[in-house]
C-alpha cells in the first residue's frame, strides 16, 4: 500500500473515532468513561497522518529542488505488479460503518438470544443502602434485580418502584430489560424483569418505557435464573436515553 493511501486511512480512522466520541454515538458501543481515550486515540491518529503527509511533501519538494530523480519503492512496485495486498483496505470498513450505517445500540435481540439458564444476578457480599422514603422509588434494573436476589431484609416488599428499560419478548413472555456492560457492547449481558398485571401487547418490542409497580416476593430464585416478577401499575413510553447501557 502506498504511503499516501496509508495516511488517508489514518485520517479517516482518526476522524471516525472523533465523530463517535464528540457526537455521543460512542455510547452505543462503549461505556461513557472511555470517551477521553477515544478522543485521544483519534487525535493521535490524525496527527500522525498529518505529520507523515507534511514530511512526504517536504521530501518531494526537496527532491524537486535538487533535481534528484524521484525514488521508487521496489516493494511497492512489486506489490503493484502482483496485485498487491488488499487486506489494508479492510480498514475502510469500520469507517464506512460509522459514517454511512452508524449501527444502533444493542436491544431486545440480545435479550432473546441470551442463555435463559444463566443466572443474571451477580452475587453481592456487601449490604444494601436503605431505599429512599419516596412514594415511588426509581431504581436501575441492575440494582432492582440484585436486590431481589440477594437482599434478605425485604426492603422491596410493599414498595412501589419505577424501572426504565426497553420492552423485550422471550417465549411469549414480556420483560422490561437493559443491557449491562463492563467495557463495551461485546461483553454486554441482559438484565430483565418479567412483567405481569398489565396488557403489554400494545407496546412494541424495543420500545423504551418507564414501568411503575411492585416486586412479587420470592420470584427471583435460582430456578428462575434470578429473574424477578414485577406487577405493573403504570407504563409510560419514553424516548431512548442517551446512555442505553447500565454499567
Amino acid at each position: 500500500m502506498r504511503r499516501e493511501t496509508q495516511n488517508v486511512l489514518l485520517v479517516l480512522l482518526g476522524g471516525a473515532l472523533l465523530k463517535l466520541a464528540l457526537t455521543g454515538t460512542y455510547l452505543r458501543y462503549v461505556k461513557a468513561s472511555l470517551q477521553p481515550w477515544l478522543v485521544a486515540t483519534g487525535v493521535v491518529m490524525v496527527l500522525l497522518a498529518v505529520v507523515a503527509i507534511v514530511r512526504d511533501v517536504r521530501a518531494q519538494h526537496a527532491r524537486a529542488t535538487s533535481g534528484e530523480p524521484e525514488a521508487h519503492d521496489d516493494h511497492e512496485h512489486g506489490d503493484h505488479e502482483h496485485g498487491g495486498s488488499r487486506s489494508p483496505w479492510l480498514l475502510l470498513l469500520p469507517v464506512l460503518a460509522v459514517f454511512l450505517i452508524s449501527p444502533p445500540a444493542l436491544g431486545s435481540d440480545s435479550v432473546s438470544r441470551a442463555d435463559d439458564g444463566q443466572p443474571q444476578a451477580q452475587s453481592s457480599s456487601g449490604g444494601f443502602a436503605p431505599l429512599a422514603d419516596d412514594a415511588v422509588v426509581p431504581l436501575t434494573i441492575t440494582e432492582f434485580v440484585t436486590r431481589t436476589a440477594w437482599d434478605d431484609s425485604g426492603s422491596l416488599d410493599d414498595r412501589t418502584v419505577r424501572l426504565t428499560g426497553f420492552v423485550a419478548r422471550v417465549d411469549g413472555q414480556v420483560f422490561v430489560a437493559r443491557l449491562a456492560i463492563s467495557c463495551c457492547a461485546a461483553d454486554a449481558r441482559p438484565i430483565k424483569v418479567l412483567l405481569t398485571g398489565a396488557d403489554m401487547g400494545v407496546w412494541a418490542t424495543d420500545q423504551w418505557v418507564e414501568v411503575t409497580g411492585r416486586y412479587v416476593p420470592g420470584t427471583a430464585t435460582k430456578e428462575t435464573a434470578y429473574v424477578p416478577t414485577f406487577t405493573v401499575g403504570e407504563v409510560v413510553p419514553i424516548a431512548a436515553p442517551r446512555e442505553t447501557y447500565e454499567g
